[in-house]
Formats: C-alpha cells, sequence, structure tokens
C-alpha cells in the first residue's frame, strides 16, 4: 500500500496546505487531494513540486508498506 505523508511533512516543515499551493504554483484543490490521500495516481511533476517546496526526498512524503 502507498500512502503520501504529506500531512506530517507539512506540519515538520511547519507549513499550511495554502502556503504550499502558493510555492509550488498547484493550485490548492490539488494539494488538499494530495494532503487527503484521495489521489489514484501520482503526478510527478506535482511530486517534485512539493519536494522542492519542502526542501526534502520524496521518501519523505511517500509511505510504502506491503
Amino acid at each position: 500500500m502507498i500512502r503520501l505523508t504529506l500531512d506530517k511533512a507539512l506540519e515538520y516543515a511547519g507549513m499550511t496546505r495554502y502556503e504550499l499551493a502558493k510555492r509550488t504554483g498547484i493550485q490548492y484543490q490539488i494539494i488538499d487531494n494530495y494532503y487527503k490521500n484521495k489521489v489514484k495516481r501520482y503526478d510527478s511533476y506535482v511530486l517534485e513540486r512539493i519536494c522542492d517546496a519542502l526542501d526534502c526526498q520524496i521518501a519523505d512524503i511517500i509511505d510504502y508498506k506491503k
């Protein structure tokens, strides 16, 4: 199972979803869907922008469990 841990990453960075949307240039609704794990197919562009804005690695926002 793949799960996004964007909520933890944002808390660690001290950033809100709104601020992340502004920094990435990605619509708030898309950020919110990633935050709430409502995404079925992950967009590499979106993930890259999120990682750049949070100054983190992809492994910091994605969790994989068997």
